[in-house]
């Protein structure tokens, strides 16, 4: 591991999937752990900036030794050879602490994953951009976008991630051209640039508009959990979210092919769809059923609006929970599985359940934030 990756983690600046891989690689022997230890101290010793009578050493790690090695009685004599360097630490750190370098992550942060677990914060009022070794600018933020510079591409593949919490929506313009818009409680996983020779390939968890840039020698690849699209170039929407039963694709221009991500691409096993209509694919069946839809109802959400159309209750609770940010309790179990329709503007989660009350009938109330169901009520 490099030794960059593990002077991150002493910052607290990697996402917590990176967290959990750097820590069992500490754990993986013991000479993992000798090295883990002389950059602690080396970085400790580096950081020290002001002369104090308290110590402030990484609590973090210290959680995760005594969770991770103490108790499992490993590691006995590594440690003896470390004690030199443990007494060094803190008789310094008596004298001196570092900085609090650790990056917090506030709720309903957009962030941005890069290739070394490096986690960005994204915040559409302010603006960044990533540069290269040469200087040269990657990527810029700008206010409610993240737009990567134009290169046709690149001989390897180095990977960025943008996540979108829920009650949140952000734009990204990949390094080829293609538009992607994430919906509330998305992510997206793609390469800074592209491959001169091979597809180019992208992985979407939640929902996504695409408008795909036309390339006839470089085909692209949506990934989602298995159900994989192919396309040239055209404009569709995934709908993927990890909790739900079926992935849905709704295309609105061109046309795409799916077909399922455990085997290789093979015409003959791809089930074309063509404009106007959606593709549900079932992950407990692994079917594909294909109808005609109006396509403005699964894009509508770009504008920030809801429809809801033949949608059952329990679809949107989720819906709404994603969209405003919240929690939902459906105390009244008779309403999961009911189907209903409704359309709303941009407006308040208020309004929202106000109406649904009005026309349906369903009694809610709102507590700390969190909005109640209440249970059908018995006829005297």
């Amino acid at each position: 591991m490099k030794d960059e990756k593990l002077i991150k983690y002493l910052e607290g600046t990697l996402s917590p999937k990176t967290i959990e891989e750097v820590e069992e690689w500490i754990l993986l022997s013991e000479e993992n752990t000798k090295r883990f230890n002389i950059i602690k101290a080396e970085y400790i010793l580096s950081s020290l900036k002001k002369v104090k009578t308290s110590v402030n050493i990484d609590e973090k790690y210290k959680s995760f030794k005594q969770n991770n090695i103490d108790k499992k009685g490993q590691f006995k004599e590594l440690y003896k050879y470390a004690a030199a360097i443990v007494i060094l630490i803190t008789t310094a750190v008596i004298l001196f602490t570092y900085e609090d370098k650790e990056v917090l992550i506030p709720d309903g942060a957009i962030t941005l994953e890069l290739e070394d677990g490096t986690l960005k914060i994204l915040n559409p009022e302010n603006s960044f951009s990533i540069k290269d070794k040469s200087g040269e600018i990657i990527s810029q933020q700008k206010g409610n976008q993240l737009i990567y510079s134009n290169a046709n591409s690149t001989s390897q593949l180095v990977y960025n991630t943008l996540s979108v919490p829920n009650g949140k929506t952000f734009e990204l313009i990949l390094s080829d051209g293609t538009k992607a818009h994430l919906n509330a409680g998305s992510t997206i996983k793609y390469p800074m640039r592209f491959l001169s020779a091979k597809p180019r390939e992208i992985f979407i968890t939640g929902e996504t508009f695409l408008d795909i840039s036309k390339d006839i020698n470089r085909p692209f690849i949506v990934n989602t959990d298995d159900l994989n699209v192919r396309v040239l170039g055209t404009k569709f929407n995934v709908h993927a979210y990890p909790e739900d039963s079926v992935t849905e694709i709704v295309l609105v221009e061109g046309s795409v092919d799916l077909y399922n991500d455990t085997k290789p691409f093979d015409e003959k096993n791809t089930v074309l769809l063509e404009p106007g209509h959606k593709a549900s694919y079932g992950r407990n069946s692994k079917e594909i059923d294909i109808q005609a839809v109006d396509t403005a109802i699964y894009t509508s959400w770009r504008s920030g609006e809801l429809v809801f159309r033949n949608m059952t209750f329990n679809n949107i609770i989720k819906k709404l929970e994603r969209f405003y940010n919240l929690s939902i309790v459906n105390n009244n179990s008779t309403l999961s599985n009911t189907v209903f329709n409704a359309s709303f503007g941009v407006v308040p989660v208020e309004k929202v359940m106000q109406e649904l009350k009005e026309v349906y009938g369903i009694d809610y109330e709102i507590i700390d934030g969190t909005i109640i169901i209440k249970e059908q009520q018995k006829n005297q």
